[in-house]
């Protein structure tokens, strides 16, 4: 696969990360770009998700660092939702090196139109979550409540990806009751458990694309700092219109090409 990628490939998958991280850090749906063109330029369908994964995983930690102060006081929560993600995107990362090529092909438009139906819901599901946290006066569910539906979201990160925030974010507003700033902060610390532990499952995997991984995190890396130039400038709900659309576009693509 390394002798495929040409100039031309490597440079589409270096524009693809600085894209896709500048996507992460102002809207999220990087991975609607990135995994696109990893395909596009010749790479295998699980090959190029597992790429994706290993590319992207080391921009989870800046988003997480930089919402530590947001984790205080959720020592337990963690203690039970950061391994359950863990476990999780191994079990997702288990499946996928259990999926052919075949398989997957078929199933990557499907997995991206419903990534682009749940980013293009982030906001009403944000409003959404704030209203009822604002009536809410319960204390909420136990915490090991949210174990069985953060188990699953994060099977489907390690196995894909795309959307698992907005998927946890959605879990976790359901089950526990603080505030969106914090459950925000926890579904970042779940997130970069899954991809992390999927990341370093698939580096074992031999279906790494090492030239495209280490292009794309650079990449990533750059954009995610450009991006975090870049807020307040560009508004976060304009831009994730455009990565519905785009996903949108690509879904259908894969859809008609089978």
């Amino acid at each position: 696969m390394l002798d495929s990628l040409n100039l031309l490939s490597v440079l589409l998958i270096a524009f693809a990360g600085v894209a896709g991280g500048a996507v992460n850090a102002l809207a999220g749906g990087g991975t609607l770009i990135t995994f696109p063109v990893l395909t596009a330029v010749g790479i295998p369908p699980v090959a190029a998700s597992i790429t994706n994964t290993v590319a992207l995983s080391p921009g989870y930690f800046g988003a997480t660092l930089a919402q530590l102060k947001d984790l205080r006081g959720q020592g337990r929560r963690l203690k039970l939702l950061l391994p359950t993600g863990a476990i999780g995107g191994i079990v997702g990362g288990l499946l996928l090196l259990n999926t052919t090529d075949k398989v997957f092909r078929e199933l990557v438009p499907f997995l991206i139109l419903m990534a682009a139906g749940l980013l293009a819901a982030q906001d009403r599901l944000r409003g959404w979550l704030l209203r009822r946290l604002a009536q809410s006066g319960r204390s909420g569910l136990h915490e090991s409540w949210a174990i069985p539906p953060v188990f699953l979201a994060s099977i489907y990160g390690g196995y894909f990806g795309a959307g698992l925030s907005v998927i946890v974010l959605a879990v976790l507003g359901l089950v526990l009751e603080d505030t969106l700033t914090r459950l925000n902060g926890l579904k970042q610390a779940i997130a970069l458990s899954v991809n992390l532990t999927a990341a370093i499952f698939f580096l074992f995997s031999g279906q790494v694309v090492w030239l495209a991984a280490i292009v794309m995190a650079v990449g990533a890396l750059i954009g995610g700092s450009l991006g975090g130039r870049l807020a307040g400038r560009i508004k976060p709900s304009s831009l994730r219109r455009i990565v519905v659309i785009v996903g949108v576009m690509v879904g259908v693509i894969y859809l008609v090409r089978g």
